[in-house]
């Protein structure tokens, strides 16, 4: 059975489903059809995610990117609401602060002259200056930090669903089913074949498959340096409650926290291999995360686990950073993946900037040519020194 679309969508996570929604309000009329194999999203990165929002990088592409996406989930609730009702994301706007050791206080100042000259309200903080904000915070070896107070974390799952509702409403169609292969004629896509044998002819194919991005690209001899890695969030309680609510905070170590409602999360980018596995297990909390935790915050001594979960990293290879645009042997093979943990919070400046590119053939917001596939080639990597 061969039926005929006109953009094809891999994934219909919230890249995917921005890019939709995107191009539909930026005006194009013709048919898109976005494949979700996942009908409940059971195992979905976006849900997964710690829902971070931040604008605290270390390169001006990314440092644009979520400027541009800050500035849209502050209007999400309005701008993707269906009739009169709004669509909530929870965005708290709590901050986000990375505590810094005295050898990382010099690439601190750097990193914060770039985030001004973009317009980013960050701080420089001194070590005294991080009890303004936890005051129970353990500072003895610290030296300062770095703070945005624009920045915060959201509920990813609405965030997602708010993009699918209103794609939806602009007329996109979500297929649960999933995607076998791409098919190709000569260096032209040309659709794709579906796991129950159906096949759907379209011009453009966007691959925004997150974790299976890369097997599907390499089953059409266009491998892209991206691999699923597990990352796993534990939530817990406390004896005794925090003063203020917190930022999602970033110690040195990398280990990461912060309030989920009256409890609190918290995750680490441990080495694993790569692989699919969504098992998340306590002894992950008791031996990476909970000696980091108690050291840094004495409330954290007395830790209850409450519960669990892991999600999967599109994680590049190379350079750490997404992949977007249009592959430059393959017409009509758009990627959008490898985001490396970074998708939710970039997801309306990409689907932003594929919907000019699809029909304009150029970015005009913001100019999201440094993250091409033919970097890899070229030598002009992206690298990011604020990987969480």
């Amino acid at each position: 059975m061969s039926k005929k679309t006109d953009i094809i969508i891999i994934g219909g996570g919230v890249i995917g489903s921005s890019i939709a929604f995107n191009l539909l309000n930026d005006g194009y009329n013709g048919s898109i059809s976005i494949f979700e194999k996942d009908n409940i999203y059971e195992f979905s990165s976006t849900p997964r995610s710690a829902g971070g929002i931040r604008q605290l990088f270390t390169t001006a592409i990314n440092i644009q990117i979520s400027r541009y996406s800050l500035k849209k989930y502050m209007t999400f609730s309005h701008d993707m609401a269906i009739g009169n009702e709004a669509a909530k994301i929870d965005f708290k706007q709590h901050g986000y602060l990375f505590l810094s050791k005295s050898e990382n206080m010099e690439q601190l100042d750097k990193q914060n002259r770039l985030q001004k000259s973009f317009g980013v309200p960050s701080e420089l903080l001194s070590r005294e200056d991080l009890l303004s904000i936890i005051p129970e915070l353990n500072i003895e070896d610290l030296s300062g930090g770095l703070f945005c107070q624009e920045d915060g974390y959201l509920d990813p799952y609405s965030v997602m669903q708010g993009y699918i509702r209103k794609a939806k409403q602009l007329g996109a169609s979500y297929i649960n089913e999933e995607v076998e292969s791409i098919i190709t004629e000569g260096q032209n896509i040309s659709g794709v074949q579906l796991a129950n044998g159906d096949t759907y002819k379209a011009p453009i194919v966007i691959n925004c498959a997150g974790p299976w991005a890369p097997e599907l690209s390499s089953k059409i001899g266009m491998p892209i340096p991206v691999v699923p890695l597990k990352r796993q969030i534990i939530q817990f309680d406390i004896a005794e409650e925090l003063t203020c609510d917190l930022p999602l905070t970033v110690d040195p170590t990398g280990v990461y926290f912060r309030h989920e409602g009256k409890t609190l999360i918290s995750g680490f980018s441990e080495e694993v291999k790569p692989g699919i596995d969504f098992r998340w297990k306590r002894s992950f909390f008791l031996d990476q995360l909970w000696p980091v935790l108690s050291h840094r915050i004495p409330n954290f001594e007395r830790a209850k686990i409450l519960t669990g979960w892991a999600g999967m990293y599109s994680y590049n290879t190379v350079d750490q950073n997404a992949i977007i645009g249009e592959h430059p042997r393959l017409n009509g093979y758009y990627l959008a993946c490898g985001f490396s943990g970074h998708g939710m919070q970039q997801a309306p400046a990409v689907g932003k900037g594929l919907s000019e590119l699809v029909l304009k053939g150029r970015y005009e917001t913001i100019d999201l040519a440094p993250l091409r596939f033919e970097r890899f080639d070229e030598k002009e990597l992206i690298i990011e020194g604020a990987i969480v």
